[in-house]
């Protein structure tokens, strides 16, 4: 439970990196705004879905995320994170919404979801139901068993990863004064959220290295769908 509060601050402060990038137009972007959050059972097999993957299971043109998990939607009956998930994430009305699940309901291809009346009545269904995922106020308190927040990322957000947070690594003073210098090359893998999980040293000075470690290991990238692995290269200039 302790690691919860943690995991939502960093969910907010990669959608202000995401913002702060560019990778987020002012229409997706707006979905924040309105503090919607996005909650899955801790049963869920990811921690990021993309914006067409969650309208394409809210619409129920699927029952699956796009690794083979199979999820439950539930919404909210009405208030202002129902209208505002639905119009950012759905690109629909609440009326609009509620005639497709109609028809979906009178043609046979679908059912009307769950229907609950509060952000507290979604995250105690979601926390006891295996595959559920559903929406929330930000300021919802889901900090309770069964319950993760997941990180949701626009269209098309599948470019190589970008760095958008660095640290320079601090060069070790005997071997600056001594004019000692180089590149380090090393192999990264990064994980979905962007953070750096392994490194790995390919060549370079090892005293160098050392410290060219530390640094990579605070970087934060771009958000993906996976792990990616890179190889970067640390210059160390002792003129400078």
């Amino acid at each position: 439970m302790g690691g919860a509060p943690v995991k939502e601050n960093a969910v907010r402060w990669l959608t202000a990196l995401l913002l702060a990038a560019g990778l987020l137009s002012p229409v997706s972007a707006s979905a924040f705004a309105t503090d919607v959050k996005v909650i899955a059972n801790a049963s869920v097999k990811a921690d990021i879905i993309s914006a067409p993957e969650l309208r394409r299971i809210f619409l129920q043109q699927s029952s699956s995320l796009d690794n083979g998990t199979r999820v439950e939607p539930v919404i909210e009956k009405d208030g202002l994170v129902h209208k505002a998930f639905v119009q950012e994430y759905l690109g629909r009305t609440q009326e609009d919404l509620q005639t497709y699940y109609r028809a979906l309901v009178f043609t046979g291809r679908g059912s009307m979801p769950k229907v609950l009346g509060s952000d507290a009545e979604v995250v105690s269904y979601v926390a006891a139901t295996r595959g559920a995922i559903g929406y929330v106020s930000s300021d919802s308190d889901t900090t309770v068993d069964g319950v993760k927040t997941l990180l949701v990322i626009p269209a098309g957000n599948t470019a190589e990863r970008k760095l958008v947070r660095s640290v320079e690594p601090k060069y070790p003073e005997m071997l600056q004064r001594l004019g000692i210098g180089g590149t380090v090359r090393l192999a990264l893998t990064v994980a979905p959220k962007g953070n750096v999980e392994n490194v790995a040293l390919l060549g370079g000075n090892p005293i160098l290295a050392e410290s060219a470690i530390v640094a990579v290991k605070q970087w934060i990238y771009t958000v993906g769908r996976t792990r990616s692995t890179l190889e970067v290269s640390v210059p160390f200039d002792p003129r400078r």
